[in-house]
């Protein structure tokens, strides 16, 4: 369930200097009327091995996860939060999500330090939704559980695959068996847990995708991540391609997972996603209705809202220069205010991803910009058969998701 919404391609590795709170509470451009619900994330760097199809900023822990510096981290992430509370002083936190790399190659005990030093210094919403990123990899009895023990509420299990073939093909570290014992055990200890599936993978056909999908269903999961395998810039498959199905069968795999999931009483709410009623993932659709996020930890991305303006900020990204930073008051390595002109573009990049749209007052809310700067992009799509329209909301059409590229793109600058 990794979403890690960065709009930034690349991410910079030298250090900004921190600004004071008053820098951004200045008079601006814009006329924000309230401040949108505001989430957590924590960015745990470390995995077993880097797959070959990986762009978020993760690091191999050589030695596996004794190599990892827990103890040092958690005390950077720990500085890190405290230098960053003036920016969101007197907001409550509705969601934390711990992302990575492999959050669950930190052992239990350090994730209950972790989110107990995070309740101490935010104020946490009673029903806050805590989700933890874990990899089948890395699973050992009992382990799921401690993590519930810990304050975790939600487990997302990147499986990708129950086919030790194509867990192959993709470098995964775990085979299906691990995957079965994971998704069991994960099932068995939260009310509330993810299964990350991937499709259209290097010589898999349509009977290959329903036998993956019979046996994650076959656990009953309250939600399903799945995403089209993509050849990510910087990436090894960038470099070394391998041969994945063509469109036509990727296009059909999907008709296949949103038929499949919906017999199972999920919807598709969101363009990866599918859930049972109740079980969205909160986190994640704050990202999708351009709500605020801190991110702490080696390369997280933040997008923070002030009365006048919306800041984007990123850590520095190498996680032993990071921990230094932190450690020392500051591991900032980017802070910019988003252009005036950028905001529709960067909120229909995210709201057209939800099957049932957005309001046009969360528009409104969370840009500050008047309807007028996206009239003539709305009334484009709506000619296009790619958006519904009314008085109070945008929602996209089955041809909108089809070709979603194409929709947000009329909303660029």
């Amino acid at each position: 369930m990794a979403v890690h919404i960065p709009l930034q391609a690349a991410q910079p590795s030298e250090q900004v200097v921190q600004r004071d709170i008053q820098h951004y509470m200045r008079p601006g451009t814009l006329q924000l009327p309230s401040l949108p619900p505001l989430s957590l994330y924590v960015h745990l760097p470390w995995c077993i091995k880097k797959c070959p199809y990986c762009d978020f900023n993760s690091h191999e822990a050589r030695d596996g996860r004794h190599a990892v510096p827990e103890e040092r981290y958690i005390d950077a992430l720990i500085a890190d939060l405290e230098q960053a509370l003036p920016l969101i002083w007197g907001r409550s936190i509705h969601s934390i999500f711990l992302g990575g790399g492999t959050p669950s190659l930190f052992s239990p005990e350090s994730i209950d330090r972790l989110i107990s030093a995070i309740r101490a210094r935010l104020r946490v919403d009673a029903g806050c939704e805590i989700t933890m990123e874990a990899n089948p990899g890395t699973f050992e009895k009992d382990r799921f559980r401690a993590f519930r023990g810990a304050g975790i509420t939600r487990l997302s299990i990147g499986v990708q695959s129950f086919d030790d073939r194509f867990l192959e093909a993709i470098g995964r570290v775990h085979n299906g068996a691990q995957a079965m014992a994971a998704v069991e055990e994960a099932a068995s200890s939260f009310e509330t847990f993810n299964i990350d599936i991937m499709y259209a993978l290097p010589g898999q056909t349509a009977q290959d995708l329903a036998r993956d999908l019979d046996k994650a269903l076959g656990f009953a999961p309250p939600h399903i991540s799945i995403y089209h395998l993509t050849i990510e810039p910087n990436t090894f498959f960038a470099k070394y391609p391998p041969a994945v199905p063509e469109d036509d069968v990727a296009y059909a795999m999907l008709d296949q997972i949103t038929a499949r999931t919906a017999q199972a009483g999920m919807q598709r709410y969101e363009v990866s996603a599918y859930a049972k009623p109740g079980h969205a993932c909160v986190h994640n659709s704050n990202y999708w209705l351009f709500g605020d996020y801190l991110g702490i930890g080696a390369g997280a991305h933040s997008k923070l809202s002030f009365a006048h303006r919306v800041v984007r900020q990123v850590r520095l990204r190498d996680p032993a220069r990071y921990m230094t930073q932190a450690l020392q008051g500051n591991a900032l390595a980017q802070d910019d205010e988003v252009k005036r002109a950028d905001l529709p573009f960067e909120f229909m990049l995210n709201a057209l991803r939800l099957r049932e749209g957005f309001a046009l007052q969360d528009y409104l809310d969370r840009t500050g910009l008047p309807l007028s700067s996206i009239a003539k992009a709305l009334h484009e799509a709506e000619a296009k058969g790619l958006v519904k329209l009314d008085f109070q909301k945008v929602t996209p059409t089955e041809r909108g998701f089809d070709f979603l590229s194409d929709l947000q793109e009329l909303f660029l600058a």
